[in-house]
């Protein structure tokens, strides 16, 4: 019997472990210079594959893909920061936007007891069938839990809903300190449910590889003599825990590990609505500067186009959005041109061009909420970290704190006891392998096929 079918009949229990944002290209350079023992082993024994993400590759809307298994126009969630475009209202995505059924709760439909730790876009948690911690946008321990009586332990373990990342500018080192005590906490939080919590299928999303990329990426590149060291104890944290975890599975249970997306350093952060403010496609009716979430109160309602994170392009057409002077006639020549001065744009400073490629949202998204989605997707050239931020000066400079951005198409997934039957896999591939792992039918509206071929 071969070792595939004997998965399938076998198997029963998955444990998933998220790495955000760590990159297939880092791993492999990491395991030619012999770090990170424990990963560089477990690779000869699966499936390990880069992976590519979703456009736009934020954490939630990439974490979100996974965990339903349908792309954007699918599940709803578009961008870290979206806009009503009835009232101009922006808001955060949370879990109660999400519209397409998880991972989870499919699982526990089917009976089986799930557990699941810091998984992006979870807040407010939903009932489950187990245990489920949600992630980073919780506002305190008390409230990410269901059920609730899961905070006193959580209490009890000194658990820590994420490494604040505003303390990186302040202080790199107070920053360090707390993605290494964030760490600390979840792996032992891991460890307690692990004990006390009975499960068929167990996630935990490491979210401190995040934070340490964005603040120390490009230090680690540059073998800085502090921070180049103290990137890799991350890992070298992580990789230990990823050993201990391997060794303590038995042979019914498939260990899948898994990124988000990729990450590389950041050469300039690209202000797109200085372009389109430059060239007339956006107007703003008072000079003050509003916070993100308040961004819509200082446009012009002249305006034709906005953008909003990251890389998103937003044409103001009559019927869809208030006061939108562009009528239906003008919406496709206005995207056509957009495009093209898009993908012809050129930093000034340095001759780079920053757009690898402009997206209509239909060449990317398909599903009932195609509608919500940006008009226009930019891919940027990786270095080039497209923003929305309204009223800056210039088209592009570089932040000295934030020194890591995120990439499409450099995540990756590693599957225990499978072989890979092909070279590249894409983030909506996850779900329906967990589902076949676990036995149970994959349903036909998901947009990815099972790694396990």
């Amino acid at each position: 019997m071969s070792l595939l079918r004997r998965l399938r009949r076998r198997q029963r229990r998955v444990v998933v472990v998220g790495l955000d944002g760590t990159p297939f290209s880092f791993l492999q350079e990491a395991f030619r210079a012999g770090r990170l023992p424990n990963l560089s082993r477990l690779v000869g024994e699966g499936a390990f594959m880069r992976m590519t993400s979703v456009y736009p590759w934020v954490s939630s809307v990439a974490w979100t893909t996974f965990m339903t298994g349908v792309n954007p126009a699918k599940h709803g969630i578009f961008g870290f920061i979206d806009r009503d475009p009835r009232t101009y209202r922006a808001f955060i995505p949370v879990a109660s936007h999400v519209r397409a059924p998880t991972l989870w709760e499919r699982l526990s439909q089917a009976g089986k007891r799930v557990f699941v730790m810091n998984v992006p876009v979870t807040f407010p948690p939903k009932p489950v069938n187990g245990v489920l911690i949600a992630g980073f946008l919780s506002p305190s321990v008390e409230k990410a839990v269901f059920p609730p009586e899961v905070a006193g332990v959580l209490r009890r373990l000194d658990y820590r809903v994420d490494a604040d990342p505003r303390l990186a500018r302040q202080s790199l080192d107070e920053m360090m300190a707390a993605i290494e005590e964030a760490l600390e906490r979840r792996l032992a939080t891991f460890w307690h449910f692990w004990e006390e919590e009975p499960w068929d299928f167990m996630m935990a999303v490491i979210m401190e590889t995040d934070r340490l990329h964005h603040f120390y990426w490009a230090h680690m590149e540059s073998g800085h003599p502090r921070w180049a060291p103290a990137f890799f104890g991350v890992y070298e944290r992580i990789d230990a825990f990823i050993g201990r975890l391997a060794e303590r599975l038995d042979d019914r249970t498939t260990l899948i590990l898994l990124s988000d997306h990729g990450f590389c350093a950041i050469e300039q952060e690209v202000y797109y609505n200085h372009w389109l403010h430059r060239a007339g496609y956006l107007r703003y009716r008072e000079a003050r500067r509003p916070s993100p979430l308040e961004m819509f109160s200082v446009v012009d309602p002249a305006s034709r186009a906005y953008s909003m994170d990251p890389g998103r392009i937003f044409i103001r057409l009559r019927g869809r959005e208030k006061d939108g002077p562009v009528a239906p006639e003008e919406y496709e020549p206005l995207r056509e041109e957009l495009i093209e001065a898009a993908e012809s744009l050129v930093l000034p400073e340095t001759g780079e061009r920053p757009v690898l490629k402009a997206y209509r949202r239909e060449e990317l998204y398909h599903g009932p909420f195609l509608e919500q989605a940006a008009d226009i997707i930019l891919a940027p050239v990786n270095g080039y970290d497209p923003k929305g931020a309204i009223y800056k000066e210039v088209l592009a400079c570089k932040d000295p704190v934030m020194v890591g951005m995120h990439t499409y198409d450099d995540a990756f997934v590693y599957v225990r006891g499978a072989r890979a039957g092909r070279s590249e896999a894409n983030i909506l591939d996850v779900k329906p392998t967990v589902l076949e792992l676990l036995g149970l039918e994959v349903p036909a509206d998901l947009d990815g096929t099972s790694l396990l071929g």
